[in-house]
């Protein structure tokens, strides 16, 4: 996007055309209507959706409950998720959704990593033995119980970034085989707050740690380390180590048999100015020196070693799917979802509280998703698509279970109208706004803003866009594959305290209870601008199920060539 013009220059294709998202991304203020005549009625009401906030909460509080362990896949709070949520879909008479199951069984890969590990640096300075959770975390997703890393280069790579569509390559000229590489998180300029690189404060796909570990295992690295630090990465360090700590999953390699790293981790930030002293450098140096275009790799002089010991199950987890059969166009099918899964629990001192009970994250969508179908099942009128709603697992993972249930559809792909994406609702009450993640991506924001405008609230765009939310859940899956999808994170413009009251409502979230114990049910919450989101996302599904509507990606989204494809 030329930001003098807003005139997208940028075409792109394959693994860029992807990842590129804010090269060609269309600010929701430009109003750019679907190409696609499709005459709407003017929106006079919202549909009557019949559930009550009494329904959403007690959904919720059970979820959250210390008695499902935190909902870790594999675990025992995976059978008590699933045994409940199928007895919901049958007390509120939805049917099996897949292959005539409530459940679509995800093969996957169990891993935990020995935390006496440790990663020897050889340095200029000397050796340096870094430990885990105090200086670093380190894992495998190869699904080999010992994996080994002897005198291996090692080489800064800048932001890891190979973006041909923007001339930009970190990697250019370089082999990185048997190496490891060192690389920041978030993108070119974001630190030194460099507004005419990428996107700015606005994270793309480039700046995703996922990405920069999916880049370093195509060029071939035998192992990458990502340098933490809490603005880039958008979250405190103790975020990445309970991540790291404890059983981690992966789908095995006949399901996703894309490139993997041997070896892979994080360091702090102090870890790492450390290994780039022992260099004769300097760190805070290296945020200005990888942001110019034409960066080139930097040896560390030092060599890195590990000996990676980890527990390897093959082991099955399950997405759950129910579904609501439309009356007249029942192969085409709109898809609530909301991932299930949580942290699970750690194995901490004694008289601490050991369970990530996960309320807001993820209860809070999986409730909120059951109480939608609850209301369809309660219209007079049943829809004439079909409803789906989705619960996937191994989100916290990676997006595993919904990356493996598009590639496993229960309806396919290109007759999947839309996908209404619910994670972490706020409960901060009524509000002037309405959040979209991503906004600016699809003609579904065309569809949700009247009736958002009913409730006297305009649709926002995100507040911070560097975080990257729009890719770490589950409907970047779906978008990658074409399919239109709508994410909102209701409003933090509050009635009772405005903007200020509301953002330093969600900054205590993140800060204080995102992927910590705390994150627990409270009855105290006030829950009325959460059914205003409940009531907005029912009317637009609804609105889909009863129309012959075909959401499009903008022309300017990146997904929209992998829609125009699907729909061929």
């Amino acid at each position: 996007m030329n930001r003098r013009t807003g005139i997208c220059a940028v075409a792109v294709s394959g693994v860029a055309a992807l990842f590129a998202l804010s090269a060609c991304q269309t600010p929701a203020a430009s109003g750019i209507a679907s190409e696609a005549a499709q005459e709407v009625a003017p929106v006079q009401k919202l549909p009557e959706a019949r559930f009550t906030a009494a329904e959403f909460a007690d959904r919720m509080k059970t979820l959250a409950s210390d008695e499902f362990a935190g909902r870790a896949p594999g675990s025992i709070g995976e059978m008590k998720t699933i045994d409940y949520l199928i007895a919901q879909a049958k007390s509120i008479g939805l049917q099996p959704g897949i292959n005539g199951s409530f459940v679509q069984n995800v093969p996957m890969i169990e891993s935990e990593t020995d935390l006496s590990t440790k990663l020897v640096l050889n340095t200029p300075a000397g050796k340096r033995t870094l430990s885990f959770s105090k200086d670093m975390v380190i894992g495998t997703t190869t699904g080999k119980p010992l994996v080994t890393l002897k005198d291996s280069d090692v080489v800064f790579v800048g932001y890891g970034v190979n973006a041909p569509e923007l001339g930009w390559n970190d990697y250019a000229g370089l082999d990185v085989k048997g190496k490891t590489v060192v690389i920041l998180v978030n993108d070119p300029g974001f630190q030194i707050k460099d507004e005419n690189l990428f996107e700015g404060r606005r994270m793309t796909y480039y700046g995703r740690w996922t990405y920069k570990f999916e880049e370093a295992a195509r060029q071939g690295a035998s192992a990458a380390f990502i340098v933490h630090d809490n603005e880039g990465a958008a979250y405190g360090w103790s975020v990445v180590d309970n991540g790291w700590t404890g059983k981690q999953f992966d789908l095995t390699p006949a399901d996703d048999p894309a490139p993997r790293l041997p070896i892979r981790g994080w360091l702090t930030q102090e870890a790492a100015s450390q290994l780039f002293a022992d260099a004769g450098l300097r760190l805070t140096d290296q945020y200005t020196s990888a942001s110019r275009k034409g960066f080139k790799a930097i040896p560390l002089k030092s060599k890195a070693s590990a000996s990676l010991k980890t527990s390897i199950a093959m082991k099955s987890s399950q997405n759950f799917v129910a579904k609501l059969p439309g009356t007249k166009r029942p192969d085409e099918a709109i898809i609530y979802q909301a991932h299930w899964d949580h942290l699970g629990t750690n194995d901490g001192s004694a008289g601490e509280d050991h369970i990530y009970n996960g309320a807001v994250d993820n209860a809070s969508g999986v409730a909120a998703i059951m109480t939608i179908a609850q209301g369809f099942m309660r219209a007079s009128v049943k829809p004439e698509r079909s409803l789906i709603f989705f619960a996937p697992t191994l989100e916290e993972s990676g997006l595993l279970g919904s990356k493996y249930f598009v590639a496993h559809p229960a309806v396919p792909l290109k007759n999947t109208v839309a996908v209404i994406n619910i994670d972490a609702m706020a409960m901060l009450g009524k509000a002037r706004n309405l959040v979209i993640i991503g906004n600016g991506m699809s003609d579904l924001e065309d569809t949700l803003k009247p009736y958002a405008a009913i409730q006297g609230r305009a649709l926002a765009p995100e507040n911070t866009p560097q975080d990257g939310f729009y890719f770490r859940s589950d409907h970047f899956n779906f978008a990658k594959a074409g399919v239109p999808a709508l994410y909102i994170k209701g409003g933090d413009d509050l009635i009772d305290g405005g903007i200020a009251r509301g953002r330093e409502m969600l900054e205590d979230y993140r800060l204080n209870h995102y992927h910590k114990t705390s994150d627990e049910f409270d009855p105290k919450w006030n829950l009325e601008g959460a059914i205003q989101d409940l009531q907005v996302l029912y009317a637009v599904g609804h609105e889909l199920a009863f129309s012959e509507k075909w959401p499009l990606w903008y022309p300017t989204s990146a997904f929209r060539g992998a829609q125009d494809a699907l729909r061929k």
